[in-house]
């Protein structure tokens, strides 16, 4: 198991005692919240990713051509062979 140095280490932290004692107390208090849902029975039950009754509310992906190219390239301050011409970065 993996102890509270291990992640301090992983996560590249360099913590003082006193950081370190404060937030070991903080993890422990958030284990402990968790542990609580030990007592309920979840067998049968399916895991879900949302509790909203929503599937897709995307619209459709579709193309639709809303200007000619001619007509962007109007506004273009420099052009080359129908794109944009830009300065090199």
């Amino acid at each position: 198991m993996k102890t509270f140095e291990d992640f301090e280490k992983m996560a590249m932290l360099d913590l003082s005692e006193k950081e370190r004692a404060h937030l070991c107390e903080r993890f422990e208090e958030i284990v402990t919240g968790f542990s609580a849902l030990d007592e309920y029975d979840t067998d049968g039950v399916e895991p879900i990713v949302t509790v909203l009754d929503m599937n897709n509310i995307m619209r459709d992906d579709v193309a639709v051509k809303m200007i000619s190219r001619n007509e962007l390239l109007t506004n273009a301050p420099e052009q080359q062979d129908g794109y944009f011409h830009a300065p090199a970065i």
